[in-house]
């Protein structure tokens, strides 16, 4: 896939900035994992209710329990088995995701409103004092001194995508504590004066397209717009919303859908897809796609002047879904129970371990339990299916903050590791379909609706 398209590739590259290839050795051979598909079907051990439950608790402990010790934001990523791995970075999408998941916390009693504030505290002085490039955040930020991380040579200021994930958060902590108590609605101001100092309208170059990078030191060289079809919607919306730095119509139109480019007619499994995947028309992308922009920004009615985004997420879900059930590769344990390919920690035949950014388009037999376990607004039976699945098989697949980042039946293989990405959409979904926790803060904000409107939704 082109890496224009998806900024995640440089991941696999960029390893050896936070200890090298060598953090992915200890990775073990895990035992066979037990039960095919295509056995007869067994019971589930525990309801679906009671397994929602023990998902979102376990989850939320990365983001609390193994969160940076000093800012409060979520790692880049947690190994149990070296504990040291990537400490002291913090990424800043997944601490935009770890702010939602925080709330989750507090709802569902997992710590209590007290509690919640003191990190969340913390967490706002950090972001507040750390390196900001006209007032967007780093993609990884030493959580001691708030200092940029480089994730690449030219990648050294700001990430306006990781930002725009972070801003996502920011907005659901401003409406979660914006009538509280005095002390509530401070934090809640600095959470909304945190997202208003991006300025969005920086990063067009005065074109109309966002770029997602910007460095005091190489300007930018990096030279990456923003176009749809990808993860990155959420930017524009922000960018929009921006009361102070806001972005025209044009810049949507022009930048994210391509003047109605973004089009596709594209059918598969008798879905279509709707839009034209960056990289991956045929099948669609890595479910990421339907996820990272959609933690807060509802996509129920949620249509433009070109599609609705309801219709795009679901059936990019079935067919990834339905691509695992027809399984044309003859994986093992692939089926309507083992299912959700997107990126994550990942290995290939010869038992090389790096990241991958799977789909049905590059499928390599490796499963990302967050693939299915975030999709479950848009399939909830086929998504609880394989979290039974995964509970099934959790003496391999559940460690000490959910279920582990990837596992392939085909190669005897489990990544005991996570990634904050993917840990975080995992809590953050399964609220909305609960209760809708998290769309209704985010759609409750005065500056999303007034974006959303400027923009044609």
């Amino acid at each position: 896939m082109i890496k224009k398209i998806i900024h995640f590739f440089l991941f696999a590259i960029l390893v050896s900035s936070c200890g090298g290839g060598d953090d992915y050795t200890y990775v073990p051979t895990a035992p066979e994992l037990p039960g095919s598909s295509s056995e007869e079907e067994e019971e589930p051990t525990i309801s679906d209710e009671e397994l929602l439950d023990l998902t979102q608790e376990t989850t939320f402990k990365y983001f609390w329990d193994f969160a940076d010790a000093d800012s409060g934001g979520a790692r880049e990523r947690y190994h149990p088995n070296d504990p040291g791995n990537s400490e002291g970075v913090v990424t800043a999408g997944g601490t935009g995701f770890g702010l939602m998941a925080i709330l989750v916390g507090i709802e569902r009693g997992y710590i209590s409103r007290t509690e919640g504030l003191e990190r969340l505290t913390t967490l706002m002085d950090f972001l507040e004092s750390a390196d900001r490039f006209h007032g967007a955040w780093s993609h990884w930020i030493n959580g001691s001194t708030g200092s940029v991380i480089p994730f690449s040579d030219l990648d050294d200021g700001g990430d306006l995508v990781e930002t725009a994930f972070l801003a996502q958060g920011l907005i659901c902590i401003k409406e979660y504590f914006k009538n509280g108590s005095g002390e509530e609605q401070n934090l809640a101001q600095q959470a909304d004066d945190l997202w208003k100092g991006v300025e969005w309208n920086w990063y067009t170059q005065n074109q109309n397209v966002l770029y997602w990078h910007w460095s005091p030191n190489h300007g930018f060289d990096i030279n990456l717009q923003l176009k749809g079809y990808n993860e990155v919607l959420i930017a524009y919306i922000m960018a929009a919303a921006s009361p102070d730095y806001g972005i025209a119509k044009e810049v949507y139109a022009s930048g994210w859908a391509s003047d109605g480019n973004i089009v596709s007619a594209n059918t598969q499994y008798g879905y279509p897809l709707l839009v034209k995947h960056n990289g991956s028309e045929q099948f669609g992308g890595p479910l990421f796609w339907a996820h990272y922009s959609y933690l807060g920004l509802d996509p129920h009615n949620l249509s433009d002047d070109y599609v609705n985004y309801w219709d795009v997420n679901v059936n990019h879900t079935m067919i990834n879904y339905k691509y695992c059930v027809a399984n044309p590769d003859s994986f093992q344990d692939y089926g309507k129970d083992c299912w959700g390919l997107t990126a994550g920690y990942s290995r290939n035949n010869n038992g090389t371990i790096g990241y991958n950014a799977h789909s049905p388009s590059n499928d390599i037999g490796v499963i990302s339990p967050t693939a299915a376990i975030s999709s479950i607004p848009y399939s909830p039976e086929q998504s609880l299916d394989a979290m039974h699945y995964f509970y099934r098989n959790r003496d391999d697949l559940l460690g000490p903050a959910g279920f582990y980042d990837a596992f392939s039946p085909e190669y005897d293989w489990v990544a005991k590791a996570y990634l904050a990405i993917d840990q975080g959409p995992q809590i953050i979904m399964i609220e909305n379909y609960r209760t809708g926790l998290l769309w209704n803060l985010f759609m409750g904000n005065e500056d999303i609706q007034a974006g959303l409107t400027k923009l044609g939704f």
